[in-house]
């Protein structure tokens, strides 16, 4: 899905996960917190944080969180800030672009319009 890098190589930049996003039905360019960031149709899919290598994501629970940070603290983090949310923070420029878009991907489908659902199911070719 997209034109972005070798996708069994380690080491991302937002401009990667735009192009792997916007290939997505719904998922358009935004700002939040002065920062660029992706929505869908309106939605908070995510945003690079200040420090331009830093990647929030959202609906990953706590549980989940912990086993990813043990597994690869290289890549995935939290702060203090985060840490009452279901969110993870990835360094995309040691993370894998298939770890990235699964994680994505979930909150896109969380966040999606069923519309927007079945019109990438469509496109996978996949039943409804």
């Amino acid at each position: 899905m997209g034109e972005f890098r070798n996708r069994h190589t380690r080491g991302m930049n937002f401009d990667d996960v735009r192009a792997m996003a916007l290939a997505w039905p719904g998922v358009e360019d935004s700002r939040s917190y002065g920062t660029p960031s992706l929505k869908v149709k309106g939605k908070f899919l995510t945003r690079i944080r200040e420090d331009g290598d830093t990647l929030v994501v959202l609906e990953v629970p706590p549980e989940e969180r912990e086993l990813l940070i043990e597994s690869d603290p290289a890549v995935f983090y939290v702060t203090d800030h985060y840490r009452d949310w279901p969110t993870v923070l990835v360094r995309l420029s040691a993370a894998s672009p298939d770890i990235v878009e699964s994680l994505l991907m979930r909150r896109w489908q969380a966040v999606a319009p069923k519309k927007l659902l079945r019109e990438l199911e469509s496109r996978a070719g996949l039943q409804p």
